[in-house]
């Protein structure tokens, strides 16, 4: 897709050789401005787009306040080149090529590099590309890129390490073998065309990555990369703060290194399923109780039309949610939880169109009679819904998003641009996912006539769905079968009275108009605003992003939200309706960039409101409204109700270690249930029950409210008023503490849990003594310094789980430390050997650290801390978890930060001593069979007093 930017930087080298060298430097700075692409007006980087003479492209990214640097490598290779036989090899060789170069030979250098700067790294293999990335700070990008660029250049594959990381994407597959999301994958790649690589497995595990001395692996690993990796493949973004120039000079001295081997990255030009078995449904069996139906079309790749975007055009409206919407009836009646729809599959041939929902179980039952009504509401479409007001609606909204495009993260950034880079020319890689050129409705006809009842696959996934004669998939062993479809009968309307109330989405009133920035300068932190009745009302003008958004936090906390585990469940449940209430009429919203939730917490109900300013007030009254009087049906309080026992009997079934760290959060958090009383209450209430909770829930209030952003004064004043007028009116002011986090008893506490998985997991959180700054700064300090060699030990050397890592375990301000490991082959008494000979050894290399070793680790710990706010939501959040803390000078990270700077050795190694050689105050939750009782164990912990403040 680039080939007109290396025709056009082709023709400039040819024209310039016969002209003067004062010519010659005026035709390179032109070609050098051709190579910067589109960028947003908010923008304020500099971008370059280069070409090394290898053939590797890259797009350079100058952020001149950027804190953290970052760097993304997409190689278009993926699962769709392993080779019969080696299913993983593409998965397998991303894993090989962080464990050692020619330059850098130690297995965990680059990882402890990363680590030690404040930094993190990763990859991850799709079917076309595989992307490397990381993140540092900024002034170690250089040293950073030298370890990196050296992986594609020249690793080691060193052979003792093949045998071992076979081994870690073994205990990856394994991890992941009882989950609903990657069995049914492993359904879709069965139902897909089998001469089609996507219907491959992907991962790999010590079968398909045999090695055995009539199957070495080495050499098939080897031949892979020189087969698959080269130069010309490959697209580079790297992103910080020094100049472009430089920038491009840490680049080219390394990345030319890289070989081209004139590689041409692998296409698929088979049909993604066999047209003579569509349409077909295809049924799967969940292990949760989830419950979903999706419609895959198969379409012309859509690559070469991102101008136009004509997929995204049609699937804005399947999709929508407004009132009419096929979203909108289907849940008014009962019959779905949530659809989306848009582009699935593009390989660059083919692709599918995707309409996806959830099911009730009334909808899991009526499916047959959902689908006809899915084609009746594309009819209507195809009939009424190609217009240019439409597209030009759209096409508005798509320019308002990217002329006040906030940025992300660095590496977020970068990841997306070394990828888009694949796809798009350097021209446009910055606007592409914005661009809509132009009213194309012959395209969208034309992708209308593929979604017809013949040209459909229609996915079911739903537990115990009653199959006969199922086939298994391979590796993950989910049941499946497949069916013909009948396209007459999908076009047999037997809904007539849900498809009487389709109807297409009207004019979007939410289109901001007032895009003006307010006046007055950005305060330097919220003000406490005078406010009768007992409201804490904070305001925060900020116009330093020069975008005219704004967020607004409403926190009406109560005591009726923590009284117990059924008061819970209530809040929940009128969460639920409220939500419900509102979709149809806040989508509108949403998709003019307003964003809302309302969602229930420990000391009550919160309602987050964000986007442009200019229509905030309108949607902020209607959800006030609904909160005050919601509208409560037996119909929406029976599906929830189910949704949430399904959704905690769910909880039973998650990964081991998702069980082993929910346990300790819920045995140590004031106010956080357990999974069996919540299930319990969610079985028993009523309608009735929830009608008298949600009168009397405001009754006590103890409300607070942060507005920030491009607002007024007046403005957070008269919100103030609205928000007494409408929700507070009957109130009586209230206070609600804070939930606080239990101590842990001196000696050790274990508790086993019975899970049905065949991995073990294990999570031991070591507490600390208090929630002092003094206190949280070690514990931060120490997981900052022990993560790196806990996962090289436990995981690289032991071989002991894909899932392993150290981390600083803090909740709600209390320090912790936790080390998590889930094991498909190990015990929970043998990880917890390892453990301790982990920490044995490490006790010597704590020890003689180094002051240098320490301040890099200090300063790495600090970086993270203080990182630069990138968009506004950022300093909205940062503020808001101040005020929940009650911590109003607006300074914990500052201060966090300095207890961290302040940190001696041997208070470290004391703290490293008590909590994991002696572990003083720990918990070690594990899996397994055992006759221990964990509601024993809990009703102990539930008994203990609040960690102490300092």
């Amino acid at each position: 897709m680039s080939t007109g930017t290396r025709m056009h930087r082709h023709a400039h080298t040819a024209i310039v050789r016969t002209l003067p060298l004062l010519t010659l430097l005026l035709v390179s700075v032109l070609a050098q401005a051709m190579e910067a692409p589109r960028k947003s007006p908010a923008d304020d980087n500099d971008y370059r787009f280069i070409e090394l003479d290898n053939g590797l492209r890259a797009i350079l990214v100058s952020d001149r306040q950027a804190d953290k640097a970052a760097a993304s490598l997409n190689v278009a290779v993926g699962s769709g080149d392993d080779p019969a036989g080696r299913e993983g090899m593409a998965h397998f060789l991303e894993h090989m090529l962080f464990l050692g170069t020619e330059k850098y030979p130690e297995p965990g250098e680059y990882q402890q590099f990363i680590k030690s700067h404040g930094g993190s790294h990763n990859a991850f293999t799709a079917f076309q590309d595989t992307n490397y990335f990381f993140d540092v700070e900024a002034r170690f990008l250089e040293p950073a890129l030298d370890r990196f660029a050296e992986q594609f250049a020249a690793p080691l594959f060193t052979p003792e390490l093949v045998d071992r990381e076979r081994n870690a994407v073994h205990s990856e597959f394994s991890s992941k073998q009882k989950e609903d999301g990657r069995r049914f994958y492993s359904v879709k790649k069965a139902a897909s065309n089998p001469d089609h690589a996507f219907s491959q497995f992907a991962v790999g595990n010590l079968s398909t990555l045999a090695n055995t001395e009539e199957q070495p692996l080495r050499p098939d690993l080897i031949e892979f990369w020189k087969s698959h990796y080269s130069a010309n493949l490959m697209t580079l973004a790297v992103y910080g703060p020094q100049s472009l120039d430089d920038l491009e000079q840490m680049v080219r001295s390394r990345f030319s290194a890289i070989e081209n081997r004139n590689l041409t990255a692998k296409t698929f030009p088979q049909p993604l399923y066999q047209p003579e078995q569509l349409p077909a449904k295809v049924t799967a069996d969940a292990i949760k109780d989830v419950r979903s139906l999706s419609l895959s079309f198969p379409i012309p790749s859509q690559d070469d039309k991102y101008r136009t975007k004509p997929a995204s055009y049609v699937a804005n409206l399947l999709g929508h949610e407004g009132p009419g919407s096929l979203f909108d009836v289907l849940k008014r009646a009962g019959l779905v939880e949530s659809l989306s729809a848009g582009l699935g599959m593009d390989t660059g041939d083919n692709a599918t169109l995707e309409v996806s929902m959830t099911l009730t179980p009334a909808g899991l039952a009526q499916q047959d009679d959902i689908l006809p009504l899915v084609f009746d509401y594309i009819d209507r479409i195809r009939e009424e819904g190609i217009s240019e007001e439409r597209f030009r609606e759209m096409q508005q909204l798509a320019q308002i998003d990217f002329r006040f495009r906030e940025q992300g993260e660095p590496v977020h950034e970068a990841t997306s641009l070394s990828r888009q880079l694949r796809y798009y020319p350097a021209e446009d890689v910055l606007s592409a996912p914005w661009l809509l050129e132009r009213y194309a409705p012959e395209q969208y006809r034309a992708i209308l006539e593929r979604l017809t009842p013949d040209n459909v696959m229609v996915f079911v996934l739903a537990p115990d769905p009653a199959l006969d004669q199922p086939a298994q998939t391979p590796w993950y062993e989910a049941e499946w079968q497949r069916q013909p479809l009948n396209p007459t009968a999908l076009t047999e309307q037997r809904l007539p009275e849900l498809a009487a109330q389709l109807s297409l989405p009207y004019a979007n009133p939410f289109i901001p108009e007032d895009l003006d920035m307010v006046a007055g300068a950005t305060m330097e932190q919220p003000a406490l605003l005078a406010s009768p009745g007992g409201l804490d009302l904070w305001f925060a003008r900020d116009t330093r992003f020069d975008t005219p958004k704004a967020n607004v936090f409403i926190s009406l906390r109560t005591p009726a939200a923590r009284v117990s585990a059924r008061s819970s469940v209530l809040t929940q449940l009128l969460v639920d309706a409220v939500n419900t209430n509102l979709n149809a009429w806040a989508y509108s919203a949403r998709l003019a960039g307003l964003d809302y939730s309302v969602y229930p917490h420990l000391r009550g109900i919160t309602v987050r409101v964000g986007g442009y300013n200019d229509k905030l007030h309108t949607l902020i009254n209607r959800i006030l409204m609904q909160l005050a009087n919601p509208t409560l049906t037996q119909q929406r309080f029976d599906i929830a109700r189910q949704n949430l026992v399904d959704s905690l009997q769910n909880k039973a079934k998650d990964r081991p270690v998702e069980q082993t760290s929910e346990f300790v959060q819920t045995a140590l958090i004031e106010g956080a249930w357990p999974t069996e009383d919540k299930l319990e209450a969610a079985r028993q209430v009523s309608l009735d029950e929830l009608k008298s909770f949600s009168e009397a829930l405001l009754s006590e209030v103890d409300p607070v409210v942060l507005a920030h952003g491009n607002l007024s004064r007046a403005y957070t004043l008269n919100l103030a008023q609205q928000i007494r007028a409408i929700v507070l009116k009957n109130s009586t002011m209230a206070e609600v503490e804070r939930s606080r986090v239990r101590q842990l008893p001196a000696e050790e506490t274990q508790v086993t849990l019975d899970v049905r998985h065949p991995d073990t997991g294990y999570t031991l959180y070591m507490q600390g003594e208090n929630t002092g700054f003094a206190e949280r700064a070690r514990f931060r300090l120490l997981a900052q310094i022990i993560s790196s060699p806990f996962y090289e030990d436990i995981r690289t050397t032991r071989q002991l789980g894909y899932i392993v890592y150290a981390t600083p375990f803090e909740i709600l301000e209390t320090p912790a430390l936790g080390f998590v490991v889930q094991s498909p082959k190990a015990t929970q008494a043998q990880i917890d050997q390892a453990v301790r000979e982990f920490s044995a050894q490490f006790e010597a290399r704590l020890a003689s650290m180094d002051q240098a070793s320490l301040n890099r680790e200090k300063q790495a710990v600090i970086s993270k801390l203080l990182e630069r706010d990138r968009q506004l939501g950022d300093i909205s959040g940062r503020y808001w978890r101040e005020i929940d803390r009650a911590a109003t000078d607006f300074d914990s990270r500052e201060r966090l930060a300095e207890a961290v700077q302040a940190v001696k050795k041997d208070a470290l190694l004391e703290t490293f001593r008590e909590a994991v050689l002696n572990r003083e105050r720990t918990l070690r939750v594990v899996t397994g069979q055992s006759d221990q009782n964990a509601d024993s164990a809990l009703s102990l912990l539930l008994a203990q007093p609040p960690v102490p403040a300092s």
